[in-house]
């Protein structure tokens, strides 16, 4: 007979309002897609003969984004001033700092 398939996230859940299933189930697709989203997902076949399984391993790739992005100062001579750059990504950007396009 055919089988029912089952899709579950190994170590947590499948993401909750944007988890559809498609031709019959075959088809697990994640929208709004997020780097929590990586890890092993499992899809499960079975019917009254038995069942089998396979782990499909997903990771999400993220081009560099501010977690706080740097901000312009206007300092008097003698006034002390703080930049603060702070990104993430997947893979873990460099930051660099450069004045006047020499690193420092």
């Amino acid at each position: 007979p055919t089988p029912a398939i089952h899709w579950i996230k190994e170590g947590g859940e499948l993401p909750d309002n944007r988890t559809f299933f498609e031709n019959f189930k075959k088809t697990l697709k994640i929208i709004d897609v997020s780097e929590a989203d990586s890890g092993n997902y499992k899809c499960i076949a079975r019917n009254i003969l038995g069942s089998a399984h396979h782990v499909i391993s997903v990771t999400v790739k993220a081009a560099p984004y501010w977690i706080t992005a740097p901000r312009n100062l206007v300092l008097s001579p003698g006034e002390d001033g703080t930049l603060i750059c702070r990104a993430n990504g997947n893979p873990k950007p460099n930051i660099s700092w450069l004045a006047n396009g020499v690193p420092i």
